[in-house]
């Protein structure tokens, strides 16, 4: 769909590269991925420096550190009770799915079987910590579309099948593009 890709140009050349996700391990994107559920990203890169601090951001140390040191690490995130159970399970799903080469939808059934996780948790983790173009779709995405009156859709899996068939299927192209519709978001937030 040429509009889509004359908005991507758009975005790409006010906003420039994004090069996102701002994690150094896959598994940093996956603690970032879940913490930032229900709280902005400057919440969760404080949850995260918390848990360098502590040297502690490492799957075998999260499932063996105590829940209530968890909790006070991560609490900056929100909902932090919640969250270290989420995460631990999480971690443990990661464990046990790490070293395998993943088809898409089965590393989805797989993400989406773990309590707390969601398709755009899920979805971002495979995007982002998997290198697996999916297109992930979150508010930002459903305001720009509304915004630009591109597309209207039903569900997540509408949104997510209108970018998927509207630009051409690429891991960097997916990456940036959402990265570059969170920017906008960011931007328009209050104008939207």
């Amino acid at each position: 769909m040429r509009k889509l890709r004359a908005l991507y140009q758009k975005l790409l050349s006010q906003y420039g590269r994004q090069r996102w996700w701002p994690a150094e391990t896959r598994y940093e994107v996956i603690v970032g991925a879940l913490l930032t559920q229900n709280t902005n990203w400057k919440n969760v890169e404080k949850a995260i420096s918390n848990l360098k601090k502590a040297k502690s951001l490492n799957p075998k140390k999260i499932i063996s550190m105590p829940r209530g040191k968890l909790e006070n690490l991560i609490k900056p995130s929100g909902f932090y009770r919640q969250k270290a159970e989420r995460l631990k399970l999480l971690t443990k799903k990661y464990l046990e799915i790490r070293r395998k080469k993943w088809e898409r939808e089965k590393l989805r059934a797989e993400l989406l079987s773990v309590k707390g996780v969601g398709r755009e948790t899920a979805d971002s983790i495979i995007l982002y910590a998997f290198d697996i173009p999916i297109f992930v779709i979150d508010a930002y995405t459903r305001r720009f579309c509304s915004y630009y009156r591109i597309f209207e859709g039903r569900d997540y899996e509408d949104y997510q099948e209108f970018f998927e068939s509207g630009i051409r299927k690429n891991l960097d192209l997916y990456k940036e593009f959402h990265a570059l519709i969170v920017e906008w978001g960011k931007e328009h937030k209050a104008k939207a």
